[in-house]
């Protein structure tokens, strides 16, 4: 079973743009089997749900997540962004009836210092897992591009005690070695965090809520 984890950056964007190219057409038809805690997260999350906020949804796929806030925020303003236009296009169809309250855009989330732009809110759900091995400037990224008080809020895998899934996982291009919640924890101030189990503990998800720490 091949190592599909990438060992460079422009490696890890061109896999993401092929892997998807497929996986676009049948992603929602079988995410819902895995992806777990990516809807439940937002009970945490500590802003009105009538506020205005400024969202940046950082791989949005096909969408579901930039919907689901939409509607859980209906001022709110979203950016979501993805490298993919095969996901993009499937975003497009989905996101349609919420006007120019959703702004889609095709790049990568990339380390940028003179990046200006800020957001309220940025989202990563089950992204960050598969962005090796840069997934640490992201989070730096995250952390410059927040207002103060700003908040994170993150869905991914975690672990496996399981090592032919693991296996099974790097060859799907995600890395399952529990090194993404101790850095959160660490760059952002906890307002909530939880690890659950998939499948009678297989795999760990995690769900993590946090503000910029000069909040």
């Amino acid at each position: 079973m091949k190592d599909r984890l990438s060992t460079n950056k422009d490696a890890q964007q061109a896999d993401m743009k092929n892997y998807y190219k497929v996986q676009a057409k049948i992603y929602d038809l079988t995410r819902w089997l895995f992806l777990f805690g990516r809807f439940s997260v937002w009970k945490h999350v500590p802003f009105d749900r009538q506020a205005a906020i400024s969202i940046l949804d950082v791989g949005c796929g096909t969408g579901v997540n930039s919907a689901k806030m939409a509607r859980l925020f209906p001022n709110a303003h979203i950016t979501a962004l993805d490298v993919s236009e095969d996901m993009l296009a499937q975003a497009a169809k989905r996101l349609k009836p919420f006007g120019d309250k959703v702004s889609l855009v095709h790049q990568p989330y990339e380390k940028n210092p003179a990046h200006s732009e800020r957001y309220d809110l940025i989202h990563f759900s089950y992204a960050l897992t598969m962005i090796n091995p840069q997934w640490q400037d992201l989070l730096e990224q995250a952390q410059a591009d927040l207002k103060p008080g700003g908040v994170i809020v993150v869905a991914d895998f975690h672990d496996t005690p399981v090592r032919y899934y693991k296996k099974f996982m790097r060859a799907n291009h995600v890395r399952l070695d529990g090194h993404l919640l101790p850095v959160l924890k660490q760059m952002f101030r906890p307002v909530f965090h939880r690890v659950g189990k998939g499948y009678l503990g297989v795999w760990e998800y995690f769900q993590f809520v946090g503000q910029r720490l000069d909040a």
